[in-house]
C-alpha cells in the first residue's frame, strides 16, 4: 500500500467529508427516491399489475405526476443532515484509522481500513436515522396520495407528538445494521482501488480525478452490495404505521420473505446501482477536493 502523504487530521476529515456528502445528495437524491418507492409500494392484487413494474417505469410515472421536482421530494432532510452526517462519518474514519496508529508514518492494512470504515458507521446512526426516517415518509406520501407531511420540519414535529423521540429514531437498529458492515467496504475498496489506479512512482495524493471519480463510483457499489438487504428491511419498517412490526426487524423480514420471497431483499437494486456509481464518484471528489484545499489552507490543522 501507498504510504500516507500526510498525518491524519480527524478534523480535516471532518470538514471535507460535510462537503463531500453535500455533492452525493445533489447527485443522487433522484434515484434514492425511486429505489424507496420500489422498496415500500404494496403486494399487487391478483390480475392487477404492480405500481411500479420497474426502475425506470417508477422514474417516468414520477416526472409525469409530479415533474422533476418528485424526483427531489423529501430533500430538505437528507440536505440538512447530511453536512454534519458525511462530517461524522469521515471524521469517525479518520479517527478509526488515527486510533490503530502507534506512529504517524504507520501504513495500515484493508482489514485496519475496514475497522475504521466500520467505526464511522456506528458514528453517524444518530444523525442517519431520523434523516432517514423523515426522507422515507416524505418520499412516499406523494405516491400514496396522501399529504400528511407538509415537509422534513413539518414531518419530524408530528413524528415527534405522535410517539416522542422513539418515533424519530425508529429503524436506528436497522440503521447500524445497514452501515456499519456497509460503511466499512465502502473505505476499504475506496482506499484499495486509490492504491491499484495509482501509477506506479507516483503518490496516492496526485490521483487525476477521472481516477477518483472511478475508484469513488466503484467504492459505492461495493458499499450498496452490502448494505441493500437491510436498507429494504429499514424502509418497510420506518415507512410501516405504529405496531404493524413489534418485533422489529424480524417480522418485517418474516413477512418479506413469507409474501414476496427472498428476492424482495433486493427490491429497488436496479435504481440503487444506477445511483451508487455517479453519486458515490461525486462524494469522493467533493471529499478530496475538500482536503486538497484544507492541506493547503491550513497544513497544521
Amino acid at each position: 500500500m501507498a504510504d500516507e502523504p500526510k498525518p491524519i487530521s480527524p478534523l480535516k476529515n471532518l470538514l471535507a467529508g460535510g462537503f463531500g456528502g453535500m455533492c452525493l445528495v445533489f447527485v443522487g437524491h433522484p434515484l434514492d427516491t425511486i429505489k424507496v418507492r420500489l422498496q415500500t409500494q404494496p403486494p399487487s392484487l391478483p390480475g392487477q399489475p404492480p405500481m411500479y413494474s420497474g426502475t425506470f417505469d417508477c422514474f417516468r410515472k414520477t416526472l409525469v405526476r409530479e415533474g422533476i421536482t418528485g424526483l427531489y421530494r423529501g430533500m430538505a432532510a437528507p440536505i440538512i443532515g447530511v453536512t454534519p452526517m458525511f462530517a461524522v462519518c469521515f471524521f469517525g474514519f479518520g479517527l478509526g484509522k488515527k486510533l490503530q496508529q502507534k506512529s504517524p508514518e504507520d501504513v495500515l492494512s484493508y482489514p485496519q481500513i475496514f475497522a475504521a470504515g466500520m467505526l464511522s458507521g456506528i458514528f453517524t446512526t444518530g444523525i442517519m436515522t431520523p434523516g432517514e426516517r423523515i426522507k422515507c415518509l416524505l418520499q412516499i406520501q406523494a405516491s400514496s396520495g396522501e399529504t400528511k407531511y407538509t415537509g422534513a420540519l413539518d414531518c419530524a414535529k408530528k413524528l415527534y407528538q405522535e410517539s416522542g423521540i422513539r418515533g424519530i429514531y425508529k429503524g436506528t437498529v436497522l440503521t447500524l445494521m445497514r452501515d456499519v458492515p456497509a460503511s466499512g467496504m465502502y473505505f476499504m475498496t475506496y482506499e484499495w482501488l486509490k492504491n491499484i489506479l495509482t501509477p506506479e512512482g507516483k503518490s496516492v495524493s496526485e490521483l487525476s480525478v477521472p481516477r477518483i471519480l472511478v475508484a469513488g463510483g466503484i467504492a459505492g457499489i461495493f458499499n450498496w452490495a452490502v448494505a441493500i438487504p437491510p436498507d429494504v428491511l429499514k424502509s418497510r419498517f420506518q415507512t410501516a404505521p405504529p405496531g404493524k412490526y413489534p418485533n422489529g426487524f424480524r417480522d418485517v423480514l418474516r413477512e418479506l420473505i413469507r409474501n414476496e420471497g427472498v428476492t424482495s431483499l433486493y427490491k429497488g437494486f436496479n435504481a440503487v446501482m444506477i445511483r451508487a456509481f455517479p453519486a458515490n464518484a461525486a462524494c469522493f471528489l467533493g471529499f478530496e477536493v475538500a482536503m486538497k484545499f484544507l492541506n493547503w489552507a491550513t497544513p497544521n490543522l
